[in-house]
């Protein structure tokens, strides 16, 4: 197929079984150490994704979370949650190689069980909302993270896509690099 886009190559159902890491590297722009998923069991088009994240002792943030007692971040278990949300958000954009996915807000976000080395994250994200007006394309998703059968994790995530040059300031002006543009 000529066109590496993971929605061309979606089923005429709109559902794409899965991405692996290859596919998910054309389509988010993090790398490591903040990429946080790795493969992309389903995605269904503007509704939901179910993504995992191998949780390794490798990963960089266990040396000083905690020395002799490692435990992944809460905070770098919901950036997992965005990221996914941010895959399936990224694909409906045609020229998402430009855009980037930024937080605008995290909700009711709970931690049940640490997540350690040896451990899979199943990170399931479903559209609560999806806003897409010329120029803007935002969304509310309801995240939950489970290590087998049980839930770990779980947040409302808000994203808005941004321009890419926005962020490096050469949209705006030298005094306002704030993100939303109704901040004072």
């Amino acid at each position: 197929m000529t066109d590496s886009s993971p929605v061309a190559q979606a089923s005429s159902t709109g559902t794409k079984t899965m991405l692996d890491i290859h596919e998910i590297l054309k389509i988010l722009p993090h790398r490591y150490p903040l990429l946080l998923i790795d493969r992309v069991l389903e995605l269904k088009r503007k509704e939901r994704i179910v993504a995992i994240k191998n949780v390794t002792i490798n990963e960089p943030f266990f040396n000083g979370h905690f020395p002799g007692l490692p435990i992944m971040p809460g905070v770098l278990i919901i950036e997992a949650i965005a990221q996914a949300g941010g895959a399936l958000l990224l694909t409906e954009v045609e020229n998402h190689h430009d855009k980037v996915m930024v937080f605008t807000g995290i909700e009711r976000a709970k931690f049940r069980k640490p997540v350690g080395p040896g451990d899979q994250l199943r990170l399931e994200v479903e559209v609560k909302a999806w806003r897409a007006v010329p120029g803007l394309t935002a969304a509310r998703m309801q995240g939950y993270a489970y290590v087998g059968e049980k839930r770990v994790a779980e947040a409302i995530v808000s994203c808005q896509l941004i321009d890419a040059a926005r962020g490096r300031g050469s949209s705006r002006g030298p005094n306002n690099d704030s993100f939303n543009s109704d901040a004072g």
